[in-house]
């Protein structure tokens, strides 16, 4: 089968089609052909060498495809069956193999590029607002990248719920693709914005910072007293050691950094089908921003790294 390796770490030039051997499921495991790959930050992460990885490396966890075989004490998943998965490394490839606990059923009334969108940004934004700060009726948060993919589910997710939300994006072009914000900022300094948003709304409960490194000192003086910063992201890089005493000075602040696999387990069947349904209901709206083929790999790396994409990066595969 065709798959995109990094035969080492590097930028994103380094990516490059290879042919590879077939993978064979094992026990617990389905084997898919992949319709579509996800992009994440976390596979530019992977392919730098900001995360320690083995080389080579192919790159992605997350896509859509149908269930073409299974390992051993495999049940209820059958040839032809359409699945999405966030757990499934190596999925920048005609075939993947995924445990059979990270697959979820794709309905007939969801496309399969949707689906190849939902299972990482989809649950980040479900679990940010559902359980890593519970949104309520009149929450009051501030999310960094409104217009990207974690941002617009994570957006229209709080409105549902009633929150007043402050969304940023990094530019006038990126205002179009925003939705189920309460005020948008164009942002160009983020030194500026405790001012901004202290002025809208007064200081907020809860911060969902994916942009790290250039945000998160000035978004972290937005928050109210005993107020929670989830960083859940880097896309401008990681953030550096701070000193542990301005939380207490900002208030007695709470910081978290949490990731997706913590938040699965039993509650991934639940995630899965709040946002499968909030789709077939057109409550919510999945942006798919751009679609390029696997070979295209590199370009897309360079596309979602140069912080002009908007929505969900797919890469299609079969």
């Amino acid at each position: 089968m065709k798959a995109m390796i990094a035969p080492r770490s590097g930028d994103a030039h380094v990516l490059e089609m290879r042919e590879v051997p077939d993978p064979e499921p094992g026990p617990g495991e389905l084997l898919v052909e992949v319709d579509y790959a996800g992009l994440n930050f976390i596979d530019t992460y992977q392919r730098s060498g900001v995360y320690p990885m083995d080389f080579p490396h192919i790159p992605g966890s997350e896509g859509s495809g149908r269930v073409i075989g299974r390992g051993d004490n495999v049940e209820g998943w059958w040839d032809g069956t359409r699945v999405a998965w966030a757990q499934g490394p190596g999925s920048y490839a005609e075939k993947v193999v995924i445990p059979a606990s990270a697959a979820n059923y794709v309905p007939d009334g969801v496309g399969m590029d949707v689906a190849a969108a939902l299972p990482l940004q989809g649950m980040t934004a479900h679990y940010l607002v559902r359980s890593a700060f519970p949104v309520t009726a009149g929450t009051r948060i501030l999310l960094t990248g409104a217009a990207g993919g974690v941002g617009r589910i994570a957006s229209q997710l709080a409105h549902e719920l009633g929150a007043i939300t402050i969304g940023t994006v990094g530019s006038e072009d990126k205002l179009a693709f925003v939705t189920g914000t309460t005020h948008t900022l164009v942002v160009d300094d983020w030194a500026r914005v405790p001012s901004m948003v202290e002025e809208l709304t007064g200081r907020v409960d809860v911060v969902y910072d994916g942009i790290g490194k250039d945000s998160f000192d000035h978004t972290l003086k937005t928050l109210r007293t005993r107020g929670l910063m989830c960083l859940f992201g880097g896309a401008s890089g990681q953030v550096e050691p701070f000193d542990l005493q301005r939380l207490n000075s900002g208030g007695s602040l709470y910081v978290t950094r949490p990731t997706l696999a913590h938040y699965l387990g039993d509650e991934q069947e639940w995630r899965w089908r709040e946002l499968t349904e909030a789709v077939m209901a057109g409550r919510l709206d999945v942006l798919i921003g751009e679609v390029m083929p696997l070979s295209d790999a590199g370009r897309a790396h360079s596309h979602i790294e140069s912080g002009t994409s908007v929505g969900k990066t797919l890469l299609k595969v079969s």
